[in-house]
This record gives C-alpha cells, structure tokens and sequence, in this order.
C-alpha cells in the first residue's frame, strides 16, 4: 500500500530556492513521488510512498521555518499514485493572482465536518465550491452554487459579477483540501463580506470524518492523482481520466461512441483538430506497445504524474 500525503501551509519563504534542493534530495533517496509546490507564500502538494518515506518527508517540512502547523491529510493505495517526482519553485502556491490576498493575515472562521451540515443548511447560509467546473462536476454538496469557472484565477472575477447575489447572506465556501478556502476567505473579508466560513479540511477531510448516512456530500470528490476520485472513506472512485483533455470521465462515459481511449471523450471531441486526434493516436500505439513490452511509456508516466 502506498501512503498518500496532501499537505500545504501558508508561510513566509526569504529563499524557495534554498529549500528547494535538501526537500528534492530526501524524497529521492525516499522513493516518494508526487508534486510539491514551493513559493515565497509557502508550500502545497501532494506526495507518495510508503509510510515512513512520507513520515520522514513530513518532518523535514515541519522543522521549515514557520511550517511546525502543517496541514496535511493521509490516504492509502493499493497501485501508484504518481509516476515521478516534481519539486517545483512557483510564484504562488494556489494561484489565485492577487498579490494583496494573503491568508496569514486573516481567514473565514473555520467549521469543522462534524458541524458543516448544520451550517449550510441555514436558510441565512449561500454555500459556494470554490474549485474548477471540471471537479464540481463529478461531486459537490447539496445545494452548493457553482461558479463555472475554469480555474481559481477565475474567482474573483465571478464574484464581483454576483456579489449582489449574496445581500445580507453568510458565506460558506469549500474545496478539496482547503487551500483554496485559505485565500478565497481572504478575498472576501477584503472586500468587505464579515461572514465568511470554509470547511476545515476540505472534502477530504470531511469524507474521512463524516458516514455515509449523514452525508451531504453527493457523488465523488476529483483529485489530483492517479486514483482520480475518492468517495466517503476515502475510497478509491469510480472515475478514470481522458488523456486528451485531462477530465474525469465516468464509467459509462466510457461506452460512449464518442470515446477513444487517450484521443477523445464526450467532453473535448469538438475541441481537438483531427490532426491533434492523430497525434493523440500515435501517442496511444506507442503506449500500447509499451505495455506490451512491460514498459512504461513516457508521455504515460507524465500523464500520471
């Protein structure tokens, strides 16, 4: 089994760059694979290996200058995850582009899973998912507002369009792991909203906390590994990706006509020229051929990655 770590923390880094190098070196000699983000604000990723590899991982990030209260959420899986390591230097570690955004100096109040039910129930209560269309489209709790967007850059935008949606309404906002909610919170205690509320934890978090039969969660929650999706437990979901257009496809999307495993899906067949399709074709022979042979084709382990 494969232990997966989701982590960020809000921070102040002089030197990214500094840190960059000792963090690549351990998760090496660890066989941790996975993607860790790094900017001056801080750090956000996902990783994977076995359970000490991560443990070890962890503690080097706490023992960072200002990261002792890391955040990170474990989940386990029978097959790899990732197919490599990426240690990356960013300008932003969730990127919102809004320099004046900055979670450590204020957040919404945080709700924790075993309360959130309760909170986004009240008729007083506008519940928004803060994530990309593409993830509320497989899950999300009942009766939360989709903003449509393509990408968290997107955000601020849609809520100056609808602001006047949310008149004398508290703001509860979610996400996958709660990063997301760290600036969005943010954004909106600067622009002027004094009720603002984020799940503690994310889905995640709540999935892992909250049964089944006192959900309010509906369908799966997308992430960003080779699972795809989870569900209640933290189960492994039913969802595989199209690699064309990098979107979780459904189980029976599968059986459709318009579905050609890593050429097309019901989602970008009109958005792919027939040379891309040709392209994306080849791609998939020599994939194919490579799994004939035992080997691992590499555009398949960036795909994965």
């Amino acid at each position: 089994m494969y232990t997966i770590a989701a982590l960020y923390h809000f921070c102040r880094f002089e030197d990214p760059g500094a840190i960059r190098g000792p963090l690549l070196d351990l998760c090496r000699a660890e066989d941790v694979t996975g993607t860790l983000l790094l900017a001056r604000e801080g750090i956000n990723g996902t990783v994977a290996g076995s359970a000490n590899a991560i443990e070890k991982v962890l503690a080097h990030i706490r023992a960072l200058p200002g990261c002792a209260a890391l955040e990170h959420k474990k989940s386990q899986s029978s097959a790899a995850p990732f197919a490599r390591l990426k240690v990356r230097l960013k300008t932003e570690i969730v990127t919102m582009g809004r320099p004046e955004v900055d979670p450590r100096a204020a957040t919404g109040h945080y709700v924790d899973p075993i309360d959130w039910n309760d909170l986004i129930r009240s008729p007083d209560v506008a519940v928004i998912d803060t994530r990309n269309d593409y993830e509320v489209a497989i899950g999300t709790f009942e009766g939360a507002i989709d903003p449509e967007t393509a990408s968290f850059r997107d955000f601020p935008a849609w809520w100056e369009a609808n602001r006047h949606r949310f008149h004398n309404k508290r703001i509860a906002m979610f996400c996958t792991g709660g990063i997301r909610c760290e600036k969005s919170t943010n954004y909106l205690l600067g622009q002027g909203v004094e009720d603002v509320y984020h799940l503690r934890g994310g889905i995640l978090k709540y999935l892992e906390e909250v049964p089944a039969e006192k959900s309010t969660w509906q369908g799966s929650c997308f992430v960003f590994d080779g699972r795809v999706s989870v569900e209640h437990g933290l189960r492994e979901g039913p969802h595989s990706l199209c690699h064309a257009c990098r979107r979780p496809l459904a189980p029976e999307d599968l059986r459709r006509r318009d579905y050609e495993e890593g050429v097309s899906c019901r989602h970008c067949m009109d958005e792919t020229s027939a040379a891309d399709k040709a392209r994306f074709r080849e791609r998939q022979k020599q994939i194919a051929l490579a799994r004939a042979r035992g080997e691992q084709h590499l555009h398949a382990a960036a795909e994965k990655s």
